[in-house]
């Protein structure tokens, strides 16, 4: 068991070195050129995620594909989304925006799904709001596109665990994870090459850097649920925030102020009981939700 959290609380640290990086390969090239460079550099990492002994035909196999590409659909627009909010806002403000995919979660478990909330629930809903509220303030600090993306990539990714549930855990981790890849590589590829510009040296380094590190973390998430169970995993993606702050503060010189702090702290106590009020209704998904909804 203790195996596994350290492996997902390393798996998350993985997770925030690259968005690090993408916040600062976004002072020189383009989102999509990120995210499309850093996609085919994750790529690397998918024969480390197949099953052994399994076949690229099975365990690229699809059995519901039009619900497959639809979560890689919204993948892709949670990954470019993300992106925008990582290259303009302070990484730790950023996080605390995207934290509120648990909360859409509820929300679009009300309006899809028909599933009844009670007000434990709303509550944890209307803590977070106030937690976003406190750290963004609204008309006392100027809203910038980074922070309307964050919001949408929180939609988004929110989104692909809607769809998770409708799935039900049939579908292979390798279809998923290669499918939302994929979909990222052909959609910011196209749009990329209207703005391309050659990365640096450097820049070649932190983008395969970037990606392997992301793909790395969605192995290591694959090992840790084999020590320990997922809905044990799952909340060490809440240490995100904590990376976020130390990566801020020693690389960009991002120092939260205590608004910011008590508000992300709100936003962090919300989500985790919006998380394990879904675990004790049995809505928790299966190790697919592990694999990043970002890619």
């Amino acid at each position: 068991m203790i195996k596994g959290v350290a492996l997902g609380f390393l798996t998350y640290f993985l997770f925030s070195g690259t968005d690090a990086i993408s916040k600062h390969l976004g002072q020189h090239i383009s989102v999509f050129e990120i995210s499309c460079i850093t996609s085919i550099a994750g790529l690397a990492t998918l024969p480390f995620i197949r099953n052994k002994g399994e076949s690229w035909r099975i365990a690229l196999h699809m059995n519901r594909p039009s619900l497959v590409l639809l979560r890689a659909g919204l993948g892709v627009i949670a990954t470019l989304l993300g992106m925008v909010a990582f290259t303009t806002l302070p990484l730790a403000e950023a996080y605390s925006l995207l934290f509120l995919m648990p909360l859409f979660v509820t929300l679009l478990s009300i309006l899809l799904l028909k599933e009844l909330v009670g007000w434990r629930r709303w509550l944890a809903i209307f803590i977070g709001l106030a937690g976003v509220l406190m750290v963004v303030r609204p008309g006392v600090r100027e809203l910038l596109p980074g922070h309307f993306a964050a919001v949408g990539a929180a939609l988004c990714a929110a989104g692909t665990i809607i769809v998770l549930r409708v799935l039900g855990g049939r579908e292979r981790k390798t279809a998923m994870f290669a499918s939302a890849n994929m979909a990222t590589v052909v959609v910011a590829g196209a749009a990329m090459l209207f703005d391309f510009q050659m990365p640096s040296a450097s820049g070649w380094f932190f983008l395969v850097l970037s990606g392997l590190l992301g793909g790395v973390g969605n192995v290591c998430l694959l090992w840790a649920t084999q020590f320990a169970p997922a809905n044990r995993v799952a909340p060490t993606q809440y240490a995100q925030i904590v990376w976020a702050i130390l990566l801020g503060a020693v690389f960009f010189g991002e120092i939260p102020d205590g608004w910011a702090l008590a508000g992300m702290g709100l936003v962090l106590a919300s989500g985790l009981f919006t998380f394990l009020r879904e675990e004790q209704r049995g809505s928790f998904p299966t190790r697919s939700y592990l694999l990043r909804n970002r890619p």
